[in-house]
């Protein structure tokens, strides 16, 4: 290969070795990395966008027990698709996975496309994920970029780069005899060693080739948070539950149930209050008992677990006992 703007052809070639060897011998034990089932593969990536490991690992679990095929996962129904990711957020995630399911099974005769580009014609699937999926199930030599790999060469390079510079960088980096690996030993380095704030730079693999060796200035700056209160009212009748469902056309979360939400009144009961953060607003969520009925419709305790429930009502039930919640494996 030809040497890059940045690294001589000898630095390039160290640098793919001494990463790959790391890798190898101190690489995560996660259960997507276990196969080479496209669509194990591509169901991670989904859901590991804007979500962290710890999080997915019972709910990918949970879902490749429920749809072991892309063949289940187009068959089954959006609201049972929805009951199962519940908890994970960003449920225009788990729409396109099922649009995309039902897009394989009719157009590929359930055969993934084996290429990037053929990839993203999938909904909900970008460039990143495209080149993921194929780079590491298929052997596409293809780089990917996300936040860990943006920050490791801009760390490398010992300035920021962005945009189709940073593509075309990680490109030239890229190991094309084995891009499946090197891919995911860049976001591995990143998410374990290259960290944002305080990097592990003694322990980092790579630290010879690196400008930096240490913190730098990031390229993303934090957005605003913003803090709100709310509140939602917990009506119980014996087993069942008060619930409203969400209509089809809401921007955010639209068909999914929640608890009836409601204005504070003087002389309310607050049960208990709980913290929920959705992107940039962070909730402080009261919850009311009413002794009027609201409207609504009651659901018994048993059906629960089949509902397409929003991740704040699953965490409000729970507090209260009446759902539990697995919890998480530790990373």
């Amino acid at each position: 290969m030809k040497p890059t703007a940045h690294f001589s052809t000898q630095d390039v070639v160290a640098f793919r070795a001494d990463l790959l060897m790391w890798y190898r011998a101190n690489r995560r034990d996660l259960p997507w990395r276990r196969t080479n089932d496209p669509y194990k593969i591509w169901l991670s990536e989904i859901m590991l966008q804007q979500t962290r490991v710890v999080a997915v690992l019972e709910h990918y679990a949970r879902f490749v027990k429920r749809f072991p095929t892309v063949q289940k996962l187009a068959a089954a129904k959006e609201s049972s698709v929805l009951a199962l990711w519940s908890g994970l957020g960003y449920y225009r995630r788990a729409r396109n996975l099922h649009a995309s399911a039902k897009m394989v099974v009719r157009e590929h005769s359930g055969e993934f496309p084996n290429s990037a580009a053929k990839l993203r014609a999938l909904p909900g699937i970008g460039r990143y994920t495209a080149a993921a999926v194929a780079s590491i199930a298929f052997g596409e030599p293809v780089a990917v970029v996300d936040g860990n790999v943006e920050r490791v060469i801009s760390r490398l390079l010992g300035k920021i780069i962005s945009g189709e510079n940073l593509w075309a960088t990680a490109n030239e980096i890229l190991c094309r005899d084995n891009p499946g690996d090197f891919n995911q030993a860049m976001m591995e380095l990143g998410a374990t060693v290259c960290l944002p704030a305080e990097p592990s730079c003694t322990a980092c693999p790579v630290h010879a080739y690196c400008r930096t060796r240490g913190r730098h200035e990031s390229l993303r700056k934090n957005p605003r948070q913003f803090k709100r209160d709310i509140a939602y009212a917990l009506q119980r009748d014996g087993n069942s539950t008060l619930l409203v469902k969400r209509a089809e056309n809401e921007r955010l979360m639209p068909s999914m149930w929640e608890l009836p939400q409601v204005r504070l009144r003087k002389g309310d009961e607050q049960l208990f209050s709980v913290r929920h953060s959705i992107t940039v607003t962070d909730f402080t969520v009261r919850v009311i008992g009413r002794s009027k009925a609201l409207a609504g419709t009651w659901i018994k305790d048993s059906r629960l677990k089949t509902l397409a429930l929003t991740g704040l009502t699953k965490k409000i039930l729970s507090r209260a006992g009446i759902i539990q919640l697995p919890k998480a494996r530790p990373q």
